[in-house]
């Protein structure tokens, strides 16, 4: 049961990724995914980036292993990793320019998906 609950805190923290780019642009991955999906009817070719389809598929990936009765080791490893590609840049960028909104919207997700893979690996020795 705690597998499911760190899944579930994984899908959580990962919509509170603070976004800000130029022309005073921010917005948080929640409200991003959701013109994704609103710009997914109206014109598909505008959304297929790595950047873009990688978290999603990832979130995709946790969302289906949080209703399976066991949830699956290797779908939520590489749902971790599609995730874990942006929210890590993120965070490296918010190091680099010492930006500590995102980084803190960040650290949520990162010490979550530590968790997750320690409970993971500890399951693993059981």
């Amino acid at each position: 049961m705690k597998i499911k609950i760190l899944i579930f805190l994984l899908i959580i923290t990962s919509l509170f990724g603070y976004l800000e780019w130029g022309g005073n642009n921010k917005s948080f991955l929640a409200e991003a995914e959701y013109s994704i999906f609103r710009q997914l009817i109206d014109d598909p070719k505008k959304i297929i980036h790595p950047f873009i389809l990688l978290p999603l598929f990832g979130q995709l990936l946790l969302l289906f292993t949080l209703f399976q009765k066991i949830p699956n080791k290797i779908l939520i490893y590489i749902g971790l990793a599609c995730l874990s590609l942006l929210l890590g840049f993120m965070f490296f960028i918010s190091i680099l320019t010492t930006n500590f909104k995102t980084l803190a919207s960040t650290l949520p997700f990162l010490t979550i998906a530590i968790l997750t893979v320690k409970h993971l690996k500890n399951r693993i020795k059981q």
